[in-house]
This record gives structure tokens, sequence and C-alpha cells, in this order.
């Protein structure tokens, strides 16, 4: 009877087994890449939509190349940058458990899936249209360059930000198919909100930057200093977020948005203190995805009440 209790037991299928290893393989590949930090930008690009569609008409299709270009620019530049800085981040501590460097992933299929992402955003953007299409490969070139910058300039965080900062002008590009408008509002906003954060990052890793030569703002002005500047960045960045009003014409539901993104600035500088940096990740982590966010619903509340108005 035991035997037969044993024997009717069900079992895993294989395919099932298949099914269970691809998931936790494609959970590997997206904690390398943190898919989940795509909430930094996607809103961004969310945003440039609502308020591109206020002013030239607005293709649905195209939002859904529109997310599939930010998902594979952005899956491929983070692969690309694992990549190239495998052999740094297995020699730091806070890094060298991440997947190349500890083998879950090898360098050859780290590879392969950054040929498929950046594909991925190569045929998205031919869908938005040639302008998207031609412009495409720079963008690419741009993002995969941030890698090196670190090794020869404490100006990389900007460079950072200005690289992420194109989602909203390429967004308004492919949409409107104008170079020019008032978008560069929010894409200074991406610009120094990312490299403010960015340099806050950055100061858990002040003494082994100075061990293995590499370049940032706390390394060149320390981090009290770097402190100043990111809440000097932020300030630009708040003052981006601000002038968005007048220039959309924006109503009070982007008033309060304004004022939930200001206190969250102000809380993630309160977090993070120059005699211990052990909370950056709190505020890295939480309050830049809150921002992102709140940026995305506080626009869209002001769409929805435009509409019933």
């Amino acid at each position: 009877m035991v035997n037969q209790a044993i024997n009717s037991t069900p079992r895993p299928s294989g395919n099932a087994n298949k099914t269970a290893g691809w998931m936790a393989r494609l959970y590997t590949y997206g904690r390398m890449i943190k898919f989940t930090h795509t909430v930094f930008a996607l809103p961004f690009a969310l945003v440039t939509v609502i308020l591109v569609q206020r002013r030239y008409p607005l293709r649905i299709i195209d939002i859904g190349w529109i997310i599939l270009a930010m998902v594979g620019a952005r899956s491929a530049a983070m692969g690309f940058n694992r990549v190239i800085d495998a052999h740094i981040d297995g020699k730091n501590p806070r890094t060298r458990m991440r997947e190349i460097p500890s083998g879950q992933i090898s360098a050859t299929a780290a590879w392969i899936f950054i040929l498929l992402s950046a594909g991925l955003f190569l045929i998205a953007a031919a869908m938005l249209g040639r302008q998207c299409s031609f412009l495409a490969i720079p963008v690419l070139v741009i993002l995969f360059f941030y890698s090196y910058t670190k090794r020869f300039t404490w100006l990389s965080h900007l460079f950072l930000g200005f690289a992420i900062s194109l989602a909203p002008w390429g967004v308004w590009v492919a949409l409107t198919k104008t170079f020019s408008g008032p978008i560069w509002l929010l894409s200074l906003a991406l610009l120094t909100y990312i490299a403010g954060f960015d340099i806050l990052y950055a100061c858990q890793d002040i003494a082994f930057d100075r061990k293995v030569g590499l370049y940032s703002v706390p390394v060149r002005f320390g981090v009290r200093r770097a402190l100043k500047i990111s809440t000097t960045l932020h300030v630009v960045a708040f003052s981006a977020f601000a002038a968005i009003h007048p220039v959309f014409q924006m109503n009070e539901a982007y008033l309060i948005t304004l004022i939930i993104i200001g206190l969250l600035l102000v809380i993630e500088h309160r977090i993070v203190n120059p005699d211990d940096i052990s909370k950056v990740n709190m505020a890295f982590f939480h309050m830049n995805s809150l921002v992102s966010v709140v940026l995305f619903l506080g626009v869209a509340m002001d769409e929805l009440i435009r509409r019933l108005a």
C-alpha cells in the first residue's frame, strides 16, 4: 500500500521542470540588468506620451513600440555595462556576487542577451519612423559609451543622466516627427535627477574606486561636497519639473505632484548622512522610484481632470 501511495504521488512533468528552469533563468537575467529599475525612466517616457497627445495626433500602437524600445535599449545598455564591468565588479565586495562575476551568467550568454535586446530596440525604433531608425544606432552608442566614462572622468554621472534623458526627447521625436519643443524641460529634469542620485549611489564605493583608479564625484571632491553637488542637481531637477507647469498649462493636480516630489527629494537627502552612508540604498531604491511613479500619476491625473472638465 505504501509503495502504491508513493507511486501514485504526482511528479512534476518534464515540461513543468523546463518551464521552471526557464523562469528561473529569466529571473536571473532580469536581476542582472535590474529590470525593476526600469521604473526610473519608463514613467518619463509615458509622461511624454501624455503631453504629446495634447498637441499632436497619437496612434495607440506607437505606445507599444515606445515601451518595447525603452525595454530593449535599457536592457542592452545595462547588459553591456555588466559585461564591461565584470572584472571590476568581481573585485568589489559589494558587487562580486553579481551574475557575471559569480558565474551565474556567462559572458557569452550576456553578449547574446545584449544583441537580442539591441535588436528589439532597433526594430521598435524602425517601427516608429525613419527618423527614429536613423537615430537608433547613435543612441545605442551613447548608452554603451557611458560604461567607459568612469574610467577617465568624474563627469560620468552627468553623462549617465544625459544618456537616460534621451528617453523623453526620443519619444517626442517619434510621435511629433520634430526635433524641437518644450520637452527639453522634462529631459533636463531627468538628466539632473538621474545624475544627482547616481552621485549619492557612488558614495558607497568611494574607497574601492580610489583603490582601483575609477573616477566619480565623491572620489574627486569627497563625500560631503559630493552630497552638496547632488543637492544642487536635484534643485535644478525640481526647477525643471516646476517649469513644466506653465509651459504645458498643467492644473492643480500637477502642483500637488510637485509638492510630493519636492518632499521626496528632501527626504532622500536627509536619509544620506556624510558620516554614515549606509542608507544610500534606501534612498536610491525607494525614494527615486517613488519620484518617477509620482510624476507619472500626477501628469495622468492632470490629464484626467482636463478631460472631465
